[in-house]
């Protein structure tokens, strides 16, 4: 299941809120009304308690003018002003969202619609389903595969989910024309002008014909009497309406998905609030553990010291700087970090240094101050690569890398808080402000008040030193306190074992393939990209033919008259002709629905112009800006604290998400290459791991043989459970007894084995009884682990990760059942994570100790890549296959498939 982010809009809401009660307001004691904010707060609890997200996030507009009054000044000029009665109640809605544990954005410049787009786009492109909280309109033209609209306001208490089917009933459009139609018709309430006598019907209309309205001036000749006028008059503002309608997707953003993850209510202040307000009824309610997603259950802290008083110095003469350093060496270990002017590493250029060892105190040394970076660097070089001195930080592999680019290797890292923090409780935040505040109880202090926010936002680099010193030594000081208190915690909750053998050592190894990259051609690139806009064009072309005439491909009302009452498809597949959707009597033609007629040429040319287009437009045309312009190679970022499993995830670009199940999504893989003439690249592929770790953990013997024998698994699975020889399974046989032994592990239900599948449920839970009598043990083991989980709220996997899953004690069906499957899953998919990064700490040093030049440059899934001379590579299996496939000692072997060529799709 995917993991869910809610973005509300907190203007619309309140608003919402305030006219819901207009004819009877609530008001406390002192006859202040308090609507607003009752019925915003009751809509948060209501989203925290029934949908438990994954994320959330509230944002509000800002008083000040945005991009949209500069460019039309007349801008939301006719809105009325906020009631008086409301203006008061902001105060307490914001304050109280913050006290829930509830990150809140505001970016000056933007509007809050700008901000929930931008970031529903970039969590949807991550895999995470967007649900943008509004009953706005305008969002729709945001809908689309992992974006929703959610409506929790909705008369008679139900919540509402729109998704196209919504736009289309609404509009008649797809949601990508919902801006056409906006444009067309205005918007009175933000005083958007749009087209003098056109409505909502008639715009429809128009798009259905034309697809935009830009093709509707391209074609204006065709379009008749007063119609034609209203629009040739009207052009200028049909076109600015548009703009003024569309949505900003490029908000520079401060926040990354993972910041918003909700926080520890902040119990004392969300008391004090709801009491000052009257709403005591409401204390319980946001309190109450059994449902509080944002309650803090980590295992039980120690009490906090008073905290200490703050001794901060900013160093700026050679003398300071080496008497600092000589300090640091005898210290025993100290926490440090970096100032910088970028968030990636291999583009981020040094403002600063800062230091720690002892609670309370902290050293500054700014690099664009009296010592140039040069020298600052070279005295600092010898302590920093000292490995006999440990050394601590918060996501120490970003600083690792901007260091290295100034000739220092740094040695010893010793305790990184980012990984404590997600080891600790991975369902949690774990940057520097959220770990603070939850062990330290520290509020730091923001890092928008020293570099400011949106379009005004500064650099590092031109804030004031003495600014910079403060917040930078007091990061260095919250390492050392945050160290102080994780390492008793990570004993006692048994993970220190894995911290420091496993999640440590890995961070100088993960900093070397980010450094390394991997090379794009960017000529394959652009030659693919010509390619794919010919066979787009040509597969357009081969619609067009075999429906007898042009129509406009993006119209789900023209692509469903032709299919289903010109061409009648339905009959020629022998289906029953499906039903209009909704008002708007349009057929649905996604591909769930078009899957059906695949066999038929205009359907299968449907469906390969929307791969290519979407192939084209996500990966093509989307890694090159990717691409580093100093090294030519991309360096994705391995991300060790993202995956509550502690699966290895990478961003910028997700590796994971590079297409391998269709041969165009393939082809792909032919652009990243080895850089060099001669050398090549090997791939090291885990044969079915997380079935051998299921086979090993439940110590099933059938599954135990099935894997001794070498034989196909899914094969042998067949033959067991369907009672035939193996040499009689058939290709359908095996595809279901692989969807079964992977299904297994996800903990799947008859329901979504017959989906999956494609049988009814009762055949699908028969099959699943079969596959459990074939496997006896794997049934008891995964009842253990349930209730073993739900016993301790948490489970483990074989090497000591715990995940909390306080859900599995829920009174709720579903929400007890989704943390039944996340206990089944997560000690197989995380010990199989587990023996990956053990491989890959084995394979490095392997590496390490021979004269082989080869690099370990990726790890997708439970793959390793590595970059080698073509002479080197028979020395590089064996290292490679021997390294991974003694790993970790099982009852059953682990075996690694290996190929290799000129490029990573060669490799497979």
């Amino acid at each position: 299941m995917s993991e869910r982010l809610f973005l509300l809009d907190g203007m619309a809401l309140a608003y919402r809120a305030y006219f819901a009660f207009i004819h009877n307001p609530l008001k406390n004691a002192k006859g202040e009304n308090t609507s607003a904010v009752f019925g915003f707060i009751n809509a948060l609890i209501k989203i925290r308690d029934e949908e438990k997200p994954d994320y959330i996030a509230v944002a509000f507009d800002l008083a000040e003018p945005t991009f949209r009054h500069k460019q039309y000044s007349e801008y939301k000029a006719t809105r009325e002003k906020m009631p008086e009665d409301m203006v008061p109640q902001l105060h307490y809605l914001k304050e109280l969202t913050e006290a829930m544990g509830v990150p809140i954005l505001e970016y000056p410049g933007y509007e809050a619609d700008d901000v929930i787009g931008t970031l529903s786009v970039r969590a949807a492109q991550q895999g995470v389903v967007a649900h943008m909280v509004t009953g706005d309109k305008d969002f729709m033209q945001l809908i689309g595969p992992n974006i929703v609209m959610y409506n929790p306001l909705k008369k008679g208490g139900e919540k509402e989910i729109i998704g196209r089917e919504g736009v289309l009933e609404k509009f008649g459009v797809e949601p990508s024309q919902v801006t056409d139609i906006l444009g067309l018709m205005g918007d009175a309430a933000d005083n958007i002008p749009g087209v003098k006598g056109i409505g909502e019907k008639t715009a429809a209309k128009l798009i259905n014909q034309y697809g935009s309205i830009e093709k509707i001036y391209e074609q204006i000749d065709s379009i008749k009497g007063k119609l034609r006028e209203n629009l040739e008059q009207h052009k200028e503002d049909a076109f600015l309406s548009k703009s003024l309608a569309t949505i900003a997707l490029d908000v520079p953003l401060r926040e990354d998905i993972h910041d918003l993850r909700g926080r520890t209510p902040d119990h004392q202040k969300v008391t004090r609030l709801l009491t000052e307000l009257e709403f005591k009824s409401l204390i319980k309610k946001i309190l109450k553990n059994e449902s509080d997603l944002f309650v803090d259950d980590t295992p039980p802290q120690r009490e906090r010291a008073p905290e200490a008083a703050r001794n901060y110095h900013t160093l700026q003469t050679e003398v300071a700087i080496q008497e600092l350093v000589t300090k640091l060496t005898n210290s025993g270990g100290f926490a440090w970090d970096t100032e910088t002017t970028d968030a990636d590493p291999m583009r981020a250029e040094l403002v600063g240094f800062s230091f720690s060892w002892t609670e309370g105190e902290a050293f500054y040394i700014p690099c664009n101050g009296n010592v140039p970076v040069e020298t600052i660097c070279t005295l600092l070089k010898p302590v920093l690569e000292d490995s006999s001195i440990p050394k601590w930080g918060q996501n120490t592999k970003y600083d690792i890398i901007v260091v290295s680019h100034y000739g220092i290797e740094v040695q010893g890292t010793a305790f990184d808080t980012m990984i404590a923090g997600h080891l600790l409780h991975s369902d949690k935040e774990v940057n520097i402000d959220a770990l603070a505040a939850s062990y330290l109880g520290i509020e730091k202090i923001p890092t928008t008040d020293l570099i400011g926010t949106g379009k005004n936002q500064i650099t590092m680099r031109d804030v004031p030193i003495e600014k910079v010193s403060v917040y930078a030594s007091e990061d260095a000081d919250c390492v050392v306190r945050l160290k102080n208190v994780m390492s008793p915690l990570l004993k006692e909750t048994h993970s220190a074992k894995i911290f420091n053998t496993i999640e440590m050592p890995l961070i100088p190894v993960l900093q070397l393939m980010e450094r390394h990259g991997v090379w794009l051609d960017l000529e394959i690139l652009s030659t693919m990209s010509k390619d794919f806009a010919v066979q787009i064009t040509q597969e357009e072309q081969r619609i067009f033919k075999e429906a007898g005439t042009d129509f406009n491909m993006n119209s789900p009302q023209q692509l469903g008259e032709i299919l289903f009452e010109k061409l009648q498809i339905h009959k020629l597949a022998g289906i029953e002709k499906p039903k209009l959707t909704g008002k708007t009597k349009q057929y649905a033609t996604d591909v769930k629905i078009l899957e059906q007629y695949r066999t038929l040429p205009i359907v299968e040319a449907i469906l390969n112009y929307r791969q290519l287009t979407k192939l084209k437009s996500t990966y093509i045309d989307g890694l090159p800006p990717l691409r580093n312009p100093r090294t030519g190679r991309i360096h994705t970022t391995f991300n060790q604290t993202i995956a509550a499993t502690g699966r290895l995830s990478s961003t910028n670009p997700n590796f994971q998400n590079i297409p391998i199940r269709t041969d165009m999504g393939r082809e792909i893989r032919r652009a990243f290459t080895a850089q060099e003439k001669g050398w090549v690249l090997l791939s090291a592929d885990y044969s079915q791991i997380e079935l051998r770790v299921m086979a090993h953990m439940s110590g099933d013997e059938n599954l135990i043989a099935a894997f001794s024998e070498d034989a196909d698994i899914h094969t042998s699975t067949a033959a067991r459970v369907f009672g035939v020889p193996a040499n009689e399974v058939t290709k359908d046989l095996r595809r279901k007894a692989k969807d079964i032994n992977f299904g297994v592990i996800y903990g799947i239900s008859p329901f979504g084995l017959a989906q999956r599948i494609g049988m009814s449920q009762a055949e699908a839970r028969d099959f699943i009884h079969s596959y459990f009598a074939t496997y006896p043990k794997v049934k008891s083991y995964i009842e253990s682990v349930i209730a073993k989980g739900k016993e301790d709220a948490f489970v483990t996997t074989l090497f000591g990760r715990r995940r909390y899953l306080p859900d599995l004690q829920s009174k709720n069906f579903t929400v007890r059942q989704f943390a039944e499957r996340a206990a089944t899953n997560t000690p197989i998919q995380g010990t199989a994570a587990e023996i990956i990064k053990m491989a890959m700490l084995k394979t490095h040093a392997a590496l390490e100790k021979s004269s082989l030049s080869a690099k370990m440059i990726l790890q997708v899934h439970d793959e390793l890549v590595f970059e080698t001379p073509q002479t080197e590579l028979q020395q590089l299996e064996a290292l490679v296959r021997s390294s991974m496939e003694s790993a970790v000692q099982m009852k059953v072997a682990l075996k690694v498939d290996m190929g290799s060529g000129d490029n990573w799709l060669e490799t497979k």
